[in-house]
């Protein structure tokens, strides 16, 4: 929480600075000016805070889809099932996807929330991921490939038999406008990454 309220109250201050000469000059019956200095922090706000043809890529998992998904324990273990649906849809103006998962996880009940942007500053996509399976939030970043429907992101996970963190690595693929497919790959006992599990998303 004290992250969040930093980070708003930074935004806010930043905002406050650059709309008080304005609002002074308003008052004054002026037009409103700034700086060299404040137009440059305002073009650079802007910059950073508009979406574009990173964000304009995430477009083909819009929608309401079916998902099956499949998942193992150990590279030797047999597959466990699940499937339900996904409503995904874009929120804050195009910044986020935001995919509401509700459907089963073997014989359970399973519901998962999750968020996708790009972030302009650091040049690549983020991501994070809560649901009904534990406690934690997974945060992920990473990149897309040249053809911009290949995306690739790593993240953390404390393993919940060990308490130790592990490293997780996504690779969702869109193969039309009516099929993605997300495929996670974490560690084995040894050590090893193995596919822990595929989740295929198609068009309801």
């Amino acid at each position: 929480m004290k992250v969040r309220a930093f980070a708003v109250g930074g935004a806010f201050v930043v905002m406050l600075a650059l709309a008080l000469p304005g609002v002074t000059s308003a008052q004054q019956g002026e037009q409103p000016k700034m700086s060299p200095e404040q137009q440059k922090m305002m073009e650079a706000w802007m910059k950073a805070a508009t979406p574009g043809e990173a964000h304009k890529a995430l477009e083909p998992t819009i929608g309401t889809w079916n998902v099956t998904s499949t998942s193992w324990q150990t590279p030797d273990s047999p597959p466990e099932m699940g499937a339900g649906t996904s409503e995904n849809s874009w929120i804050l103006g195009g910044r986020f996807v935001e995919q509401d998962f509700q459907g089963t996880f073997g014989d359970m009940k399973f519901q998962g929330l999750g968020y996708t942007g790009y972030d302009n500053l650091k040049k690549k996509y983020v991501g994070t991921w809560m649901d009904t399976m534990g406690t934690m939030v997974l945060m992920m970043t990473g990149s897309a490939d040249p053809s911009g429907k290949v995306f690739t992101m790593t993240g953390m996970m404390d393993d919940v038999m060990t308490g130790k963190p592990m490293k997780l690595r996504t690779v969702s693929r869109i193969v039309d406008a009516n099929k993605h497919v997300m495929e996670m790959f974490g560690p084995d006992p040894s050590g090893k990454e193995f596919k822990m599990m595929e989740i295929v998303y198609t068009r309801k």
